[in-house]
């Protein structure tokens, strides 16, 4: 991702924060609480996460921190996420948990720490003209994962034509986490112009 893709996203998100104040569900992107939720029910269902680690790329808030707090307990998590006003929020509200960090980082960059399981909701959703940009996350991604890697996209298919966000084809996409891993399954009708995406780690 070049410098101009993060400047606008820094941009649009600084402007949703302005327009929906910060810590809402508006300034991360989303439309409304709900469709964020029906992103997380599905991630949620990657495996058994209680006493597990987790790395959130993309974080936001933290959000999927507390939604998976409510089913699974003793996991820890890691969040990053480039936007400050993001982090600074995040660390706000669970000053107090426990195994629970939150970083400043450009995920197109940083080292990630090799934990169970990635996860990222929407941070895959933005456009990026670099090649191999989105493969070359998602083999990061799975690289940093023991178990699993499940990440959304939106679907190509269904999803408009957009100046800061870009749909994917789904076949493409799923022949190419085939060629990471035999264990592949994908979830769809969640939403209309989503998808998920659950790679498996292949036992040695």
């Amino acid at each position: 991702m070049n410098l101009i893709e993060k400047a606008t996203i820094v941009h649009y998100h600084r402007h949703r924060i302005a327009e929906y104040k910060d810590g809402t569900v508006q300034s991360l992107g989303w439309k409304e609480a709900a469709s964020q939720v029906k992103r997380f029910e599905v991630i949620a269902s990657v495996g058994d996460l209680n006493g597990s680690s987790i790395l959130d790329v993309g974080c936001g808030y933290g959000d999927l921190k507390t939604f998976l707090g409510r089913q699974y307990s003793d996991f820890s998590y890691i969040g990053i996420d480039q936007m400050p006003e993001f982090i600074a929020m995040a660390k706000k509200r669970f000053h107090a948990a426990s195994d629970t960090y939150f970083y400043q980082r450009d995920f197109s960059t940083v080292d990630f720490p090799t934990l169970d399981y990635v996860v990222a909701s929407g941070a895959l959703g933005y456009r990026c003209d670099v090649p191999h940009f989105y493969t070359g996350m998602i083999r990061k991604m799975y690289s940093a994962a023991k178990r699993a890697l499940v990440f959304n996209l939106l679907d190509a298919a269904i999803f408009p034509n957009h100046p800061l966000l870009r749909g994917h084809d789904f076949d493409d996409l799923l022949a190419f986490c085939r060629t990471l891993s035999s264990q592949v399954k994908t979830v769809r009708g969640y939403l209309a112009d989503d998808f998920t995406v659950f790679i498996d780690r292949e036992q040695e």
